[in-house]
């Protein structure tokens, strides 16, 4: 049976992309469709990293066509991860496409184990990820990525990412002894943020997530008025307390024009490791009335598990040392619904805008 270019787009309609909830021709996601006879060839493009995802998504248009009477079908399923728009008067770094925030409205969330695991769980899946570990006072990211030693240099004015689990990273931690406290005025905080980020040479980042000091103080506002970022993540527990300090950093965010891609609630539950009992230590339902309150999404919820603290401890953090466990499966998880949410933003164009030049003749 002959198909037409048409017929498969209308097939096409019928496949849902299982992550993002949308038909694969609403997603603008089909491309190159060519019909020869009953034989049809064409690409799948996905807007975010989905290496675990590939396979499922060609076997799913393999068998729509079939159904519909194709013959021999070549479904090429790959992702594109391209630059998307940050703050106005803001561009786009060159060698970054996307800078995510991490951030939390105070200490004691777990927002540095989210943020790591979230840059692998987004690595795991084929994106090439940065970390910025943004906590000038408190840095966490050596210890939890098992960095050592001093970032090298190439031409002595920028320093080069160090490299843990196939992700590029910099931290203040590198660069100072582990026991020495950063004793500094805000002026001179912010200013190491921005040499960090601006001064280190990135290769090519994806997605650069950036874990944030808790908070919502001159960090924060330097990030968001200067930095030009794609997204925030807010990371919370079910408690009061944790929620209302939370919210304090989301109307942040809001007031200067930095989109909310959503609400990890952290520590969510707690199983027994002896009997199996589960129990919410810190409330049940606070990050689901937050997203209601606020008109944003919960991403994920984790768990509070004492294997998530020995595994950031020891320098390898979940997402790498149990990569199929239910809780990286849970990171991972939220890793998409992220890409996916900054895959739906409106891209940035400033890198495509052609240069115009006047010259005398």
């Amino acid at each position: 049976m002959s198909l037409t270019p048409e017929r498969v787009s209308d097939v096409l309609r019928s496949v849902i992309d299982p992550n993002t909830g949308k038909d694969l021709v609403s997603g603008r996601c089909v491309r190159n469709v060519k019909v020869s006879g009953s034989d049809v060839s064409l690409d799948v493009e996905l807007g975010y990293p989905a290496a675990s995802q590939l396979d499922p998504i060609r076997q799913l248009v393999i068998a729509a066509l079939k159904q519909a009477g194709a013959g021999n079908v070549s479904a090429n399923v790959h992702s594109k991860i391209v630059a998307h728009a940050v703050q106005r008067g803001l561009k786009v770094m060159p060698s970054v496409k996307n800078i995510i925030a991490v951030s939390s409205g105070k200490g004691g969330v777990g927002k540095s184990t989210v943020a790591v695991n979230l840059a692998l769980a987004l690595a795991a899946e084929g994106a090439r990820v940065g970390m910025l570990d943004a906590d000038i006072y408190g840095p966490s990211q050596p210890t939890m990525l098992g960095l050592s030693g001093r970032p090298d240099t190439v031409d002595g004015k920028l320093l080069e990412p160090m490299i843990a689990h196939g992700i590029q990273a910099i931290s203040i931690g590198v660069l100072i002894d582990p026991d020495q406290p950063m004793v500094w005025r805000g002026p001179m905080v912010t200013q190491a943020l921005q040499q960090l980020l601006m001064q280190t040479n990135w290769q090519d980042v994806d997605y650069l997530v950036v874990d944030m000091p808790p908070g919502t103080g001159d960090i924060q506002l330097t990030l968001s008025q200067q930095v030009p970022v794609t997204g925030a993540i807010v990371v919370t527990t079910p408690q009061d307390i944790a929620l209302m300090d939370a919210k304090k950093g989301l109307k942040m965010f809001e007031k200067v024009g930095v989109p909310i891609l959503g609400i990890v609630e952290n520590m969510a539950t707690h199983v027994c490791s002896n009997c199996g009992h589960t129990e919410h230590i810190f409330g049940e339902g606070g990050a689901e009335r937050m997203s209601q309150e606020y008109g944003v999404a919960v991403l994920g919820s984790l768990p509070l598990d004492i294997r998530i603290r020995e595994q950031a401890d020891s320098g390898r953090p979940t997402v790498v040392a149990e990569p199929d466990s239910d809780i990286a499966v849970a990171y991972k998880a939220i890793a998409r619904k992220v890409a996916i949410a900054i895959a739906e933003k409106a891209k940035d164009m400033s890198l495509k805008m052609p240069t115009i030049k006047v010259t005398n003749t």
